[in-house]
């Protein structure tokens, strides 16, 4: 997912916003002057006041008057403030005090000299230090190397953000900026080089480089080839690698922290911004499904496996493999470790908590039709079926039978010998279980 573009405001053209009588003294120095005790004194006692009035997240421990504009009744302030980032502050009689922050006025003018507003004071000697508290409040694990403010909208600040090690944010804030509001940090890589929202502090051949972390940090043998960004969500972030192997991998990495959540092999990869593109998927995924026919027959379920889709896992060592078979109508869900294998037809999958999509609803019928055969009841073809509960032992399988004649509760025990019937009960006796039967053949009779 990418950003959508962004209408913004250049980072300040701060030269227009402040007169040649408060130019003029900036222009007479190549270095800051020093804060004299009376611009110190007159800064800390109006800047509480106005900061808090435009708005910005600080709470003020030095400030300095800038200068002043008699003919539009402006005041400029600089403020250095507890949260880190400093402001220069705009205040015109009877309007709205506006704030810059010291990354926007650390800007040159456009004759290349230092911008009037430009922040000297002790607390604000290192601008882009200023953003480390709001990194933070986003979740984005920075050393700041180099940061530069990119402009704004009427509701948000933009600002980017290189990190040591080659990692680089677009660090979205509230205009005016407020650490108290939203902080969002999104990886350069979600941004097209160029755009009006983009990073130039670091490039895309630098960002890439933590991949290489990434590879070798997943316990995979790949000598990586190739890698390229996919996408991001709210939670993570997706590249390909391709090995010089052949094989390939989709590295699902947290947006918060940056470490590595788990390695996706490309054939299990399809749910992920399309697949992999710098390997053969296709291969693969035949290589794979091959893998899982031979570990469901290792497991006594037969099953020649053309398709396949992966099930979430609390395990990294354990796939959840749905499978749809092309030697038998019902498919199954596989759960495979490297010590043991374990597949469930589409009856026991349910009951366990895993439900097959591949796998149309009548062809368990013949199996179900089986089980009633075996506890006694030969009577009933089923038409019908519906899970409709559990106890911490047990699940239940409601069916109804063809011939519109009540049907009948099944009970299984969970887990292993889940395939098995343990016990069946009329509808009448299953009237406790998960709110009884409900089957339209079996509501009318029960």
């Amino acid at each position: 997912m990418r950003p959508i573009a962004i209408g913004l405001t250049a980072a300040l053209a701060l030269a227009a916003l402040v007169p040649v009588t408060v130019l003029s003294a900036a222009k007479e120095k190549e270095k800051p002057a020093a804060v004299d005790a009376k611009s110190r004194e007159a800064g800390m006692k109006a800047t509480p006041a106005l900061i808090q009035a435009a708005g910005v997240s600080c709470t003020v421990s030095d400030a300095r008057l800038i200068g002043n504009d008699k003919k539009t009744s402006t005041d400029y302030y600089e403020v250095a403030c507890q949260q880190g980032l400093g402001f220069a502050i705009l205040a015109k009689k009877d309007e709205k005090p506006a704030a810059y922050s010291c990354l926007e006025t650390a800007n040159p003018a456009a004759d290349g000299k230092p911008s009037a507003l430009a922040c000297i004071l002790p607390g604000n000697a290192n601008p882009k230090a200023g953003l480390t508290t709001y990194l933070q409040k986003a979740g984005a694990a920075c050393d700041i190397q180099n940061a530069r403010a990119i402009g704004g909208t009427a509701k948000n600040a933009y600002f980017e953000v290189a990190c040591k090690g080659g990692a680089g944010y677009v660090l979205q804030t509230a205009n005016p900026v407020n650490v108290d509001q939203e902080v969002i940090a999104n990886s350069c890589l979600l941004y097209e080089e160029g755009g009006n929202v983009s990073c130039k502090l670091t490039d895309k051949a630098t960002q890439l480089a933590a991949v290489d972390t990434l590879a070798g940090a997943s316990g995979k043998n790949c000598a990586v080839k190739d890698k390229r960004y996919v996408l991001s969500t709210k939670t993570d972030n997706y590249f390909e690698v391709a090995c010089q192997d052949g094989k390939g991998y989709m590295l699902q990495q947290a947006a918060v922290g940056g470490a590595l959540v788990k390695a996706i092999d490309c054939a299990q990869a399809s749910f992920v911004g399309g697949g992999c593109t710098l390997t053969d998927s296709l291969a693969a995924q035949t290589e794979q499904a091959g893998l899982y026919t031979k570990l469901s027959a290792k497991a006594g379920f037969d099953c020649k496996v053309e398709k396949y889709g992966m099930l979430p896992s609390s395990d990294p060592r354990t796939e959840i493999v749905e499978m749809k078979c092309a030697n038998r109508p019902d498919g199954g869900i596989g759960i495979f470790t490297t010590t043991n294998n374990t597949v469930y037809d589409c009856v026991a999958s349910e009951i366990n908590g895993y439900r097959c999509s591949f796998t149309k609803a009548d062809a368990v019928y013949p199996r179900l039709t089986a089980n009633l055969k075996s506890l006694g009841k030969s009577s009933c073809t089923v038409s019908g079926s519906r899970i409709i509960g559990q106890t911490a032992t047990d699940g239940y399988v409601e069916v109804a039978c063809s011939d519109g004649l009540p049907g009948w509760v099944i009970a299984y025990p969970l887990k292993v010998g889940s395939d098995k019937p343990k016990e069946l009960m009329s509808c009448l006796q299953a009237k406790g279980v998960g709110g009884g039967c409900k089957l339209p053949t079996n509501a009318t009779k029960g």
